[in-house]
């Protein structure tokens, strides 16, 4: 029986949608059986990102004032 997506650590969810990918791109899987797992591998991506997303938006840079001492935080800004 399938875990609830939501439910689903990431490492957890990132593991289900590695061996989903694996068996459709196998091409053993039959047609029902393929749509299934698309469907379920495409919310599982979209779970995975969201989290993704949200620790990305937690994580936090430490400003450092002149005398080299932690002098707040910033937020996290990628690229």
């Amino acid at each position: 029986m399938e875990q609830d997506i939501e439910t689903l650590s990431f490492e957890a969810g990132l593991r289900e949608l590695e061996e989903i990918v694996g068996r459709l791109e196998s091409g053993d899987t039959p047609l029902e059986e393929a749509i299934r797992l698309y469907e379920r591998g495409s919310a599982l991506r979209q779970r995975c990102a969201d989290r993704l997303d949200a620790a990305q938006a937690r994580i936090e840079a430490i400003r450092l004032g002149a005398d080299g001492k932690p002098a707040g935080t910033q937020p996290f800004a990628a690229g």
